[in-house]
């Protein structure tokens, strides 16, 4: 009678356990039930062990047994009646994998525990399948564009999404949204179904595998989809309005690695959903005529991040005091070089290879090199401060802050000389993220520069919730600012309002003298452009700075 109620309860569990490993302990017999998948993939003894806790305590990792049997032993006193925590775990191939590990003890009418049950999620074990949609995983996806490029079959590779899905959530709940996701997938899927394979990726899009479609049929296909889910988009009566967003490449390169095409479609997607209001975007479409090898540099530029960032240097641009004209700091500037391609300029490879989860290694390549040459900078002369560029894809990094502390201890840069400067792209980040994070390094007296003021991105909103030290003007209200009123009016707001948040204002793109002086007659701190120096390798820089 036991066991069929441990088998009813455990049975029970395993339907809502989406993946995860499950176990169920009868309490008075300290006798447990785990599914079978766990006892495979642990080299458990069997599905039914006695004294479980004691057999599992030996799978733990040494460094978190000592946890781990604390409190299970205080479930089994009386003294816990839940369980939370992540270790790692031996598997039957004789590695460790991270496992989260939570469970509940269930009691009687007359309050005394019966059961301890829950579920091990192995966070080392990829599903394949999406437990919300049914479709093939982002995980599937990956294998299968993979197998892709080894069998070197063309296809078009599309990605579809929604704009501001969190908002649903927010209105409806998170199982509205789950069905709102559902609904979504049957419409991709009666659209695309007999054209290919479709993925549920991460968060709110999809993905399309098909050998049998050219890209303008694809288009036609996803504007109908668009169309449709605009005019009658209903779930549980409810009529839901939703933005879509999609991208695609056609994959006939087999000489490419398939993470530069992955790369590639995500900044096709990217480009629709920032830029082109969710209009249909095609990768070959959106590079310039001369510019149609993009792909294959990327491609090279991408293989040399992995291998240490060969081919990459810095160079310099100073940035001078608008009164004195005397150097008082540098920004640091990435370019890249090989002998058959020459120098690639960043705006050919920075943009795609954001999207790129490998760019983050180039971001921190970036700020140490720039620390290193700063150092030597600064021995020449200790006023400087060194301006360094961040990405989105390294704010959103898990672990970012730690590795910017990690580098400046390893260089032994003195942090009241560096600021780091965020660009326009960064506006795709959570403000209150930032806000924290930005927090942190101004704690410590790194200072935040704020890059291509007012071209659409950092506005009076932004400068209230997120305090920066240095507000940058972008160049394109300052070429024209002779002739061009509005111009000028722009210049004159943007600095009155960062010296209001009592931030320095530095001006880009000073060609010639006559837009310092006209610059001069605004609350302008820095100026920063060709007039002074056109960017120098570290080496020309401290040449400069020696003459000075």
């Amino acid at each position: 009678m036991k066991k069929q109620r441990l088998d009813s309860l455990f049975e029970a569990i395993s339907i809502i356990a989406e993946g995860a490993y499950v176990y169920l302990c009868d309490m008075s017999t300290n006798i447990s039930r785990w599914s079978k998948t766990a006892v495979d993939y642990f080299a458990m003894p069997s599905e039914y062990i006695e004294n479980a806790g004691a057999v599992w305590a030996e799978k733990v990792h040494p460094d978190d047994r000592e946890n781990y049997s604390r409190n299970i032993e205080a479930i089994f006193s009386g003294e816990e009646s839940n369980h939370d925590m992540q270790y790692r775990a031996l598997s039957a191939d004789g590695t460790y994998t991270v496992c989260t590990c939570r469970g509940v003890v269930i009691r009687d009418n007359d309050g005394n525990p019966e059961y301890f049950g829950g579920i091990i999620r192995n966070n080392g074990a990829f599903s394949y399948i999406d437990t919300v949609t049914g479709m093939r995983s982002l995980y599937g996806y990956l294998d299968d564009i993979k197998g892709l490029f080894t069998r070197r079959e063309s296809a078009l590779i599309l990605m579809i999404g929604l704009t501001s899905f969190s908002d649903i959530n927010d209105v409806y709940g998170y199982k509205f949204g789950n069905r709102v996701l559902q609904t979504l997938a049957r419409r991709i899927r009666k659209l695309f179904s007999e054209r290919g394979s479709i993925y549920r990726m991460d968060g709110t899009r999809f993905a399309v595998i098909t050998h049998n479609t050219t890209a303008g049929e694809a288009e036609q296909l996803y504007n109908q989809l668009r169309e449709g889910i605009r005019k009658d988009f209903i779930v549980d009566d409810e009529k839901v309005s939703l933005s879509l967003n999609g991208g695609a490449i056609r994959a006939d390169r087999f000489d490419i690695a398939w993470e530069t095409f992955y790369s590639c479609l995500r900044y096709a997607y990217h480009e629709s959903k920032h830029h082109k209001f969710g209009s249909f975007v095609v990768f070959e479409d959106i590079v310039e005529a001369d510019n149609r090898k993009i792909i294959e540099r990327v491609n090279v530029i991408r293989s040399c991040i992995a291998e240490d960032c060969r081919g990459f240097y810095l160079c310099y641009q100073p940035i001078v005091d608008s009164e004195t004209e005397r150097l008082k700091g540098m920004e640091a500037l990435v370019r890249w070089k090989n002998d058959e391609y020459g120098i690639v300029p960043p705006d050919v490879f920075i943009p795609v290879l954001e999207q790129d989860s490998i760019f983050p290694e180039l971001g921190y390549w970036i700020l140490k090199q720039a620390m290193l040459d700063g150092r030597k900078f600064l021995d020449i002369n200790p006023n400087l401060v060194i301006n360094v560029n961040l990405s989105y894809a390294q704010l959103e990094k898990e672990g970012f802050v730690k590795e910017i502390f990690r580098i400046i201890d390893e260089t032994r840069f003195p942090v009241d000389h560096l600021c780091l400067e965020i660009t326009e792209r960064c506006r795709l980040l959570d403000t209150a993220m930032l806000k924290e994070m930005f927090s942190v390094f101004r704690e410590h007296g790194i200072r935040i520069a704020v890059d291509d003021f007012g071209t659409g991105f950092a506005s009076l909103g932004f400068l209230r919730s997120i305090p920066v030290d240095v507000v940058k003007i972008d160049r394109a209200f300052v070429k024209d600012i002779r002739k061009n009123v509005a111009d000028r009016n722009s210049v004159k707001f943007i600095s009155e309002l960062a010296d209001s948040f009592s931030a320095d204002v530095c001006a880009e793109g000073i060609e010639n003298a006559d837009i310092r002086d006209c610059l001069k007659e605004y609350k302008i701190g820095s100026l920063q452009g060709y007039l002074y120096s056109r960017p120098v390798t570290a080496e020309q820089m401290i040449e400069k700075l020696i003459s000075e």
